[in-house]
């Protein structure tokens, strides 16, 4: 069963994963927890950065191997549903565990990084099934804009979850519900909310959306059929040649705009001397500007294209990160990062919806598991760079200057695609 395209509940089902998912991203990966772990957890921040960064690369590594399998798994077997409410339990129940690992103890560093990369990369897989239901909900008309809602709409509730955690966790002397200070755990509670949060936003999404007609015949799980199935698409990746090279193009830029999101706070924290508290009203204020991005920038992805859009991104992004290295004080930072989550919003979201152009019918997920992939086959480098740069220097400045060659060239490889081709061939499937 395929769901009817532009139904606003089932629109608004689709954009609410989004604001369901934004929690974990904005307080676990970029601004709460992986600061708290940096200072808390490892032995200093260096080595907290480093030990962070290799968490981050071990991510990718294992979405690199499992999201193309698991994309045609779920396109073959019409699985798409069940493992995405999988992948989302998985990154639910490892962000509430992270809750319960205290600093002092000798394991306590390896847990924490042991159930972050779990939750992870639960995470990162359930975005492969939700984008997945981008091209089925959404006319080719209005991809570019509904991708754009969802991206404005997830860093709206980034912002919302941000703020509560601000006002009921962070800066209160007694926090809400009266927990305890007492080694940080009010600052690990927060991992309580966004897996609370995630779990319910989920819901809609899960519940409202079917889960697609198998393809092979009968549903289930078919390993044999499924390789065989993604055999055959490497054959055939000529006739889609522009969502190939997308792909490649993707590699690298958004390694660069992973590695700012998942060190954007330890930077803050670590170069600035932010406080937690300060990190949170930084994010919040990157989060207001992103959702802005995002929305706006929907429109115009419909009017120019997805990859005109990109490239005006990644031009802005690479001005941005610059500032940022070069920032001598918070007021230049913060006009970076303004930047930043300015156009970083139109990157995310006119990658996506450019993807959902180019991907034939009945194929999605296995065409969005590439897309995953793409995400995260060279996205350790972006992170193990940056941690081994400020290993080496003792300077994250010199670690953060080295997104900037990713943007660079991703947005020379996406010279190379030609976005009405690409549909054209999406088209004749």
């Amino acid at each position: 069963m395929v769901p009817s395209r532009d139904a606003p509940k089932t629109t608004l089902a689709w954009c609410m994963y989004d604001w369901a998912n934004s929690a974990f991203t904005t307080l676990v990966v970029t601004f709460i927890y992986s600061t708290y772990f940096t200072r808390a957890m490892a032995p200093n921040e260096v080595l907290g950065t480093a030990w962070w960064s290799r968490a981050v690369s071990l991510t990718s590594l294992v979405v690199v191997i499992l999201s193309p399998v698991l994309g045609a798994l779920a396109d073959r077997g019409g699985l798409r549903r069940a493992l995405l409410a999988l992948t989302t339990a998985v990154a639910v129940a490892a962000t509430a565990a992270l809750t319960f690992v205290a600093p002092g103890r000798q394991d306590a560093a390896l847990l924490a990084l042991a159930l972050f990369v779990a939750a992870n990369v639960g995470f990162e897989l359930g975005t492969v099934f939700y984008n997945a239901y981008l091209p089925d909900i959404v006319s080719p008309e209005r991809i570019g804009r509904v991708s754009g809602y969802g991206w404005a709409l997830g860093y709206a509730g980034g912002l919302v979850a941000l703020v509560l955690a601000l006002v009921g966790f962070v800066r209160p002397e007694t926090p809400w519900f009266g927990m305890s200070t007492a080694a940080g755990f009010n600052i690990r509670a927060t991992n309580l909310l966004v897996a609370a949060w995630f779990a319910l936003f989920s819901l809609p999404l899960l519940l409202l959306v079917p889960g697609g007609a198998p393809r092979a015949g009968r549903r289930g799980v078919d390993l044999r059929g499924t390789f065989a199935e993604l055999w055959r698409t490497f054959h055939a990746v000529r006739r889609f040649r522009d969502g190939a090279r997308l792909l490649v193009a993707r590699l690298f830029y958004n390694d660069g705009l992973s590695t700012v999101f998942a060190f954007g706070g330890i930077y803050a924290a670590g170069t600035f001397g932010m406080s937690f508290s300060e990190i949170l009203v930084f994010g919040i204020a990157l989060n207001v500007t992103a959702g802005l991005g995002a929305w706006a920038f929907g429109f115009v992805d419909d009017r120019i294209g997805g990859r005109r859009t990109i490239l005006i991104s990644l031009v802005a992004l690479i001005a941005a990160a610059v500032a940022a290295v070069l920032a001598p004080t918070r007021a230049w930072l913060w006009g970076a990062g303004i930047a930043i989550g300015i156009f970083a919003g139109p990157n995310q979201a006119a990658s996506r919806s450019l993807m959902g152009r180019f991907t034939p019918r009945d194929r999605e997920s296995e065409f969005f598991g590439f897309f995953a992939f793409s995400g995260k086959l060279a996205s350790f480098f972006g992170p193990l760079l940056l941690g081994a740069m400020t290993q080496a220097t003792g300077s994250q400045r010199y670690g953060v200057a080295t997104v900037i060659a990713f943007f660079l060239l991703g947005g020379w490889l996406l010279l190379g695609v030609d976005e009405r081709r690409g549909t054209e061939a999406a088209r004749e499937g």
